[in-house]
């Protein structure tokens, strides 16, 4: 591993991508220079080769965030960046890859003055092959992004009305996931994929090169428990080479190396790129023999029913907002959300760092993924949401935590799907386009109410007690011909088929006693004892009602203006966790 500087002087120096990581690699994260361009002047003016900017940023933090150095949550539209690097020793007679790993929402960027390239999309990854621009010293990298107030880009809880509102937060502008350089070969593995096989105790390895050379061959080495198991090669004629791998261990392999939440067992998946016998690319990553889907009315998981026992994350931190401060941070959201007696959680309108997948998988914590809504109907919105959909299902294909994916959240950005065909069409084309890209795990269309085609029924509803919920629920008919919470369940045209039913939002309670302008789902209680009452009302009549599969109690902690959350935004509990745990594993 190498570094520019001292890991102690880089925010977030750990490696960004654990489930595809290489061992020749640098960290660009730390002070870069940094200027506001409200009057869009820097391309005109050539800032691309000679900017020199006013201000100094943390990266990977948005300038919003206090992490940043900046701390200012105006609205600016045109940011600029810009830093030096040298290529260390050891990237010689190599190629240099710059990594990004998000910038909002549109970014260029130039290399020794050249422009090399640039992507759209808030919450996703991108890469420059910069070999061609990159000297071994005293390199100028430049980065302008582009972030408009714009309810067509995808953007979750990001605010785009100037100020926050209702459930929507301080928006993030510019780069706020890691940048690195990694070193390879003059051909390199560009990505793989996993897909596990569990009842036939076997793995199938997809990778996809960036090039083609005659006498490449490429070998997977797989272990388990420190311990490498299994090697297989295969010769290379294209630039998708793929090999299945039987991992048929009568002595060794059985049911207790599933992954699960209980056991989150996972094997090490080591794949090497070699020319003529000799290594000319290597990445590390893993893969969990899991399996999700639907049998009936149930959710097995590893062919076995499993009651999902989720918590809404949204994934904000009070000093860096979008971004996690730290890879201890994320390692206590997740060991957060299990003390309170979860199993899993739906990541709520965000594509989280990919450091957070990755714990997931170690510690166990079963994921939704779920795609940030846009806030307009249109034909770009249409394009942006897709684009960026896709890339996040692709990135994240290989974590064995990941159980559902999520499209459409309460109709954002289709308002009148009940109705309006167009908009029907769009949830069902995200649906069939992501089963297409994924066919290992299951799909909730639309998220809550008016859902058209769907592996589930996911249902959102903020009954306040668990007595008139009891009552609601106890003809299943009736209320899934009518109304969860304040919409109908269905869109025309559509109606139950049999699916699982799981009650994706719920709870929302908040403490009486907060800020003007705060808030949270229906009334407010006063104290513990009545937050208990309600929250085990609710909760006991899901899970004892014999419908649901699942449940998510809305939401881990606060978020800025919202105070539903079982802790604050610091992170410390409004009470003991054990009085949740006790209910849910009651």
């Amino acid at each position: 591993m190498t570094r520019s500087t001292h890991e102690a002087d880089i925010p977030r120096p750990e490696f960004p991508r654990p489930d595809f990581e290489r061992s020749l690699w640098m960290s660009l994260n730390g002070e870069w220079e940094f200027d506001f361009d409200d009057g869009d002047r820097g391309e005109r003016e050539g800032w691309g080769s000679s900017g020199h900017f006013q201000r100094a940023i943390l990266v990977p933090f948005c300038y919003q965030s206090e992490a940043s150095g900046i701390g200012d949550a105006t609205a600016h539209e045109v940011v600029w960046y810009r830093r030096s690097f040298s290529l260390p020793e050891s990237f010689r007679e190599r190629r240099a890859i710059l990594k990004f790993g998000a910038v909002d929402y549109e970014a260029k960027v130039w290399i020794n003055g050249v422009f090399v390239g640039q992507h759209r999309g808030g919450n996703t990854p991108f890469s420059f092959d910069i070999a061609p621009y990159a000297r071994e010293a005293d390199n100028n990298l430049v980065l302008r992004a582009l972030d408009r107030n714009d309810p067509a880009q995808p953007r979750g809880k990001q605010s785009w009305r100037g100020s926050n509102f209702g459930c929507w937060y301080t928006p993030t502008t510019g780069i706020w996931q890691s940048v690195w350089l990694e070193a390879v070969g003059s051909v390199a593995i560009d990505h793989f994929r996993s897909t596990p096989d569990v009842d036939g105790k076997s793995v199938r390895v997809e990778a996809v090169l960036d090039g083609l050379e005659p006498g490449l061959e490429l070998e997977a080495a797989i272990g388990l428990r420190d311990r490498t198991r299994q090697t297989v090669s295969i010769g290379v004629s294209d630039r998708t080479p793929a090999l299945t791998i039987d991992l048929a261990w009568p002595d060794e392999l059985d049911g207790s190396f599933l992954w699960s939440p209980e056991q989150p067992n996972l094997f090490d998946l080591e794949l090497s790129l070699k020319r003529s016998g000799r290594e000319i690319d290597r990445v590390k990553g893993y893969f969990g023999m899991r399996k999700i889907e639907v049998k009936g009315d149930l959710v097995l998981l590893n062919n076995v029913p499993y009651f999902e026992k989720l918590v809404l994350d949204q994934g904000y931190w009070p000093a860096s907002l979008l971004t996690p401060p730290s890879d201890a941070a994320i390692v206590g959201d997740i060991n957060l959300a299990k003390s309170y007696g979860f199993n899993g959680v739906r990541k709520h309108q965000k594509i989280e760092d990919p450091r957070f997948y990755y714990w997931a998988d170690r510690l166990g914590l079963l994921v939704w993924g779920e795609m940030p809504s846009s806030y307009s109907f249109t034909p770009d919105s249409i394009a942006r949401v897709t684009r960026e959909w896709q890339e996040f299902v692709n990135r994240d294909y290989n974590h064995p935590s990941i159980v559902t994916w999520v499209p459409i959240n309460e109709s954002w950005g289709v308002w009148n799907i009940r109705t309006d065909k167009r908009m029907q069409a769009f949830s069902k084309a995200l649906y069939s386009l992501t089963k297409a890209l994924d066919g290992t795990r299951l799909v909730s269309s639309n998220d809550g109410w008016e859902q058209v085609e769907s592996d589930i029924c996911a249902i959102h509803d903020y009954e306040a007690s668990g007595d008139r919920f009891r009552r609601k629920i106890a003809d299943k008919g009736r209320y899934l011909a009518t109304y969860s919470d304040w919409r109908l369940l269905f869109a025309e045209g559509s109606k139950y088929s049999g699916e699982p039913l799981i009650l994706s939002e719920y709870g929302g309670i908040a403490f009486k006693g907060g800020e003007a302008g705060q808030w949270g789902y229906r009334d407010a209680v006063e104290n513990e004892k009545e937050f208990v009452v309600r929250f085990e009302g609710m909760t006991r009549a899901a899970m004892e009602s014999g419908i649901f599969s699942g449940l998510c109690y809305t939401q881990l902690t606060d978020v800025q203006q919202e105070i539903n959350g079982l802790a604050g935004p610091d992170r410390k509990p409004k009470f003991d966790p054990a009085l949740i745990r006790a209910i849910l594993e009651r």
